[in-house]
C-alpha cells in the first residue's frame, strides 16, 4: 500500500509517498481503507522532530533521527477488516478515527479509537474531526469544566482544534470570545462566536473572562492570567508551528503553568486528550445535530503531502486542512 514514510526529521520535502506492507488485523485491531485523513499541528512537530525533548517524551512516535512508523493521525474511511475480538464494526462500516499511521491507504487502530462516521458528513468532513475536536471536547467540558453562562475566551480560534472549540463551547451555551487574525473573523462569527478579537488590532488580555483556553502558546503566563477573574481557570493546550528547532516549545509554557498553579488562585491545567470512541460518539451526535460542523480550508490528494504540510506551517491555515485517498 501507499504510506508516507520519512527516513530523517526535516523540512517537507523528507516526506515521501513509499509502497510498503499493508497491516494485518488481530485482537481488536480495525484494518480501514483510508478515504481521508486530515493535518494537525502534531503531524508538523513529528515531521521535524520538534520539539527536542518531545523525543524524550514520547519514544513511542519521536525517534533519536526520524518519526517512527507512518505519519497522520485522522483518518476517515471504510473498514476492511476486523480482528476476532471487535464486537462493534463489521466490513464496510463508514467509520472515523483517531490512530498513528492514517495518512496511508490503510490504517489499523483499536476499536476502542474508531466510531461509525457521522451520517451528515463526508468522509473529508469526518476526517477533520478526531484529534482536534477531542481535544476541545477534553479541554472545555471535561478539563474546564465549562458551564453555560460563563464567559470563555479562545486563544488561536481559528485553527483546527480552536473552531471546533468555538462550537462545542456554544453547545455547552457559554458566552464565546475568540481571538483570530483579520481574514478570520468572519468564519468566527459563522461559527457561532459572541464575540471576535482582531489580535493584530487589539489586545484581549485588557478583558476578564470566567475560562481562558490557549491554543497557541504566543503568550506569556502574565498575560493569559491577566485575562483571567481571580477565581478564573486557564487550560493550556499549546500545539502551534514553532519554527527554528525549539528545545521545549509549547511545553515550556505548560511546565511553567503548571508549577505557578500552585501558588496562585486561578485554576492553571494542561491535560492529555486521549482518544476513546466514547468521545467520538459524543462528537457524531453532535454533528449529526448541526451542533458541530468542520470548517475545512484545503484538501490535497496523498501524492501532495509535502505540498499540504508547508501550507500548514507558512501559511496559517486555518480551520482543517484535509488529504484524500
Amino acid at each position: 500500500m501507499k504510506a508516507v514514510v520519512q527516513e530523517r526529521y526535516g523540512a517537507p520535502e523528507a516526506l515521501q509517498v513509499q509502497e510498503i506492507d499493508q497491516p494485518g488485523v488481530a485482537g481488536n485491531d480495525v484494518l480501514v481503507r483510508v478515504r481521508a485523513a486530515s493535518l494537525n499541528a502534531r503531524d508538523w512537530h513529528v515531521m521535524r522532530g520538534d520539539p527536542y525533548v518531545a523525543r524524550l517524551m514520547d519514544p513511542a512516535t519521536f525517534g533519536l533521527r526520524a518519526p517512527k512508523g507512518v505519519l497522520g493521525t485522522d483518518f476517515a474511511g471504510v473498514v476492511e477488516a476486523v480482528g476476532p475480538e471487535v464486537r462493534r464494526l463489521k466490513p464496510g462500516d463508514e467509520v472515523f478515527g483517531e490512530a498513528v499511521g492514517a495518512f496511508a491507504e490503510f490504517v489499523k487502530a483499536p476499536e476502542t479509537v474508531v466510531d461509525h462516521k457521522p451520517a451528515n458528513l463526508t468522509f473529508e468532513q469526518a476526517a477533520a474531526i478526531p484529534l482536534a475536536a477531542n481535544t476541545a471536547l477534553i479541554g472545555l467540558r471535561d478539563v474546564a469544566q465549562l458551564k453555560a453562562g460563563q464567559q470563555l475566551l479562545i486563544n488561536g480560534a481559528s485553527g483546527g482544534v480552536g473552531t471546533f472549540a468555538v462550537q462545542i463551547a456554544k453547545a455547552l451555551e457559554a458566552k464565546v470570545t475568540a481571538v483570530c487574525r483579520t481574514k478570520n473573523v468572519d468564519l468566527m462569527r459563522s461559527l457561532g462566536a459572541d464575540q471576535v478579537v482582531d489580535y493584530t488590532r487589539d489586545d484581549f488580555t485588557r478583558t476578564q473572562y470566567d475560562v481562558v483556553l490557549d491554543l497557541v502558546g504566543n503568550r506569556s503566563l502574565a498575560d493569559l492570567r491577566r485575562a483571567l477573574t481571580p477565581k478564573g481557570t486557564l487550560v493550556l493546550s499549546g500545539g502551534g508551528v514553532f519554527r527554528g528547532g525549539s528545545v521545549f516549545g509549547p511545553v515550556g509554557l505548560i511546565l511553567r503553568g503548571v508549577l505557578l498553579s500552585r501558588f496562585v488562585g486561578q485554576r492553571i491545567v494542561t491535560f492529555d486528550a486521549r482518544p476513546s470512541a466514547e468521545n467520538l460518539a459524543t462528537l457524531r451526535s453532535m454533528a449529526e445535530d448541526r451542533q458541530l460542523i468542520p470548517a475545512i480550508d484545503r484538501t490535497y490528494p496523498l501524492a501532495d503531502i509535502a505540498e499540504a504540510i508547508r501550507y500548514v506551517e507558512t501559511e496559517h491555515a486555518r480551520a482543517k486542512v484535509v488529504i484524500t485517498a
